[in-house]
């Protein structure tokens, strides 16, 4: 068998399971989208799969009509905007440092970076120093504890040390200060994955419930993820059904929870596309040592 023969075999069968792995991924998805768009008696009868039947507004109406689900959705964009700048603000301030020789306990510190990976001090500690620290209730205790990831952190060190230490040595010879040169050359050469390093940041910050199912109790600062885990979980849909004029009887639970996840996943997928082109460099250039 000729190489070109192989190659063709090798790209055919990595397609083929590349396509049924995405196919696996989206499936789930679009039914439920064929849900939230089906009429009640279709959804009851078990009559949905992958495509709407009797198709029916109904569920993004009541969605969209609903003032708190809006709220919650204004609140957890802003905080998913500015808990990705300072997460990538003081993930750049402590990888820029610590690529440099001549910082005094660099192992030290790496060594303590490395063993948040494995250790941790548990929920239950988490919480008491949350409280202690008076940030329940706040937005500050959706967004220090996650300030830096390390294994973000570690990438970004490798990227930075990839780049050519003449062009630090050159901006040094010129007079050029630490801050200055990070703001005028390594920052520029690290755009790749700076974006990647902002869209795992966003990602992990739009979908995290967990510390605000744990830390909020005040319903004005629900993440969106907090309030659709409370639907699916509790069963609980009287928020979106118990407005004014509203038919208790016009839609399902089920098609409720389904447009609730439509809504609340839409927004950031509709980021991805932004940072596609920079996300495979960015995650091979920050993990790969050249």
């Amino acid at each position: 068998m000729s190489a070109r023969t192989s190659n063709r075999i090798f790209d055919i069968v990595n397609i083929t399971c590349v396509s049924l792995f995405v196919l696996f991924c989206l499936l789930p998805f679009v039914h439920m989208i064929a849900v939230s768009l089906s009429s009640n008696r279709a959804i009851t009868s078990g009559e949905v799969t992958l495509f709407p039947v009797e198709l029916n507004w109904g569920a993004y109406t009541q969605v969209f009509s609903d003032h708190s689900m809006l709220t919650s959705l204004g609140f957890t964009v802003i905080l998913t905007v500015a808990t990705t700048l300072l997460c990538m603000l003081f993930t750049i301030a402590a990888a820029y440092p610590l690529t440099k020789g001549n910082l005094k306990g660099r192992k030290f510190f790496m060594y303590l970076i490395v063993i948040t990976m494995f250790f941790s001090g548990g929920i239950i500690p988490e919480y008491l120093l949350i409280r202690d620290l008076h940030m329940i209730n706040t937005v500050w205790a959706l967004i220090l504890p996650g300030l830096v990831s390390p294994f973000n952190l570690i990438i970004l060190i490798t990227f930075f040390k990839n780049i050519p230490p003449s062009l630090e040595e050159s901006a040094e010879i010129d007079g050029s200060s630490y801050m200055h040169t990070l703001i005028k050359i390594v920052l520029p050469l690290s755009l790749p994955v700076m974006a990647t390093l902002a869209l795992f940041y966003a990602v992990g910050r739009w979908n995290g419930f967990q510390d605000a199912l744990m830390y909020i109790n005040d319903p004005q600062i629900y993440p969106l993820q907090l309030k659709l885990f409370q639907m699916v979980q509790n069963n609980m849909v009287t928020e979106l059904t118990q407005m004014e004029g509203a038919n208790r009887t016009a839609l399902t639970p089920e098609a409720l929870k389904a447009a609730t996840v439509i809504f609340a996943t839409v927004p950031i997928l509709l980021v991805y596309p932004w940072l596609q082109k920079y996300f495979v460099s960015g995650v091979m250039l920050g993990a790969v040592k050249g």
